[in-house]
């Protein structure tokens, strides 16, 4: 990785928690890093946070970069990306999408000629991905659309480069909403899990810091052990109620609540 530029084209929030995790976690330094925004003052102080180098423009950054990110609103990229199509297309160049809505076919048509979908560049070598803010710390999510046109050395570097920060879960293009919303928005709903467990220790005496630290390393080790083994959840949720214990108790009260259809009707309110 010694070697590659990245750049982003925006650098808003997401972007600046992917910057992070790439130089945080060792696999570029701040200097490797390139970004573009529409504020140049904010620009060159959240680049200054990891050593990154402030551009004028996409231009320079296509020009800059070995894999480009595209990282700007979805509404916007239909007039800043474009125009880029034939620098995109220049040799050695990977583009990587993390706005939401955009998949490979949606590209296409976007780069595509007068003749329509048929006239879309095969030259541009293009992955479609939805990140997630815990990337800022190397625990993140990217989840990656199956399909792409990235040949296999740049599939080779693509992973080399999110691997470390993120799991990489590759999901067909008909699903990469749904699962957008269970990695991408769900982090809110998490939070605001952390937040009310924080607020009931308070509630009986714990500091609210202490709170928070105890809900947010027991969200961290539970999420630690579904992956180290496997186990449903309702088996990890059983293994932890005793017959007539306390834990029972509360599992039994939040059914009552409405707990588990609250959270998936707030995915069907975003899916919907």
């Amino acid at each position: 990785m010694s070697n590659l530029t990245i750049g982003f084209i925006g650098y808003g929030n997401m972007a600046q928690a992917i910057a992070r995790g790439l130089v945080d976690a060792g696999v570029v330094n701040g200097g490797q890093i390139v970004a573009c925004a529409a504020h140049y003052d904010k620009l060159e102080r959240t680049c200054a946070e990891v050593g990154a180098r402030p551009l004028h423009n996409p231009i320079e950054v296509v020009a800059a970069a070995d894999v480009v990110v595209i990282a700007i609103k979805p509404y916007q990229i239909e007039t800043v990306i474009k125009p880029l199509a034939g620098e995109l297309a220049r040799p050695g160049k990977i583009v990587v999408s993390i706005a939401a809505g955009w998949d490979l076919k949606k590209y296409q048509l976007l780069f595509a000629g007068e003749d329509g979908e048929d006239a879309a560049p095969t030259d541009i070598h293009i992955q479609c991905t939805i990140p997630n803010t815990p990337m800022a710390v190397g625990k993140g999510v990217l989840v990656t659309e199956t399909d792409n046109t990235l040949t296999d050395e740049e599939t080779r570097i693509f992973e080399k480069l999110f691997e470390p920060i993120s799991l990489i879960e590759r999901v067909d293009s008909a699903h990469m909403n749904i699962a957008m919303v269970v990695a991408g928005c769900a982090p809110a709903f998490t939070d605001m899990y952390i937040e009310a467990l924080g607020d009931a220790g308070v509630q009986y005496g714990l500091q609210r810091a202490t709170a928070y630290r105890l809900a947010a390393k027991m969200v961290e080790g539970v999420g630690a052990l579904y992956m180290a083994t496997g186990t449903h959840p309702g088996a990890m949720k059983d293994a932890v109620c005793s017959p007539g214990g306390t834990t029972i108790k509360g599992v039994a009260r939040l059914e009552k609540d409405g707990f588990r259809g609250a959270v998936i009707d707030a995915v069907d309110a975003i899916v919907g």
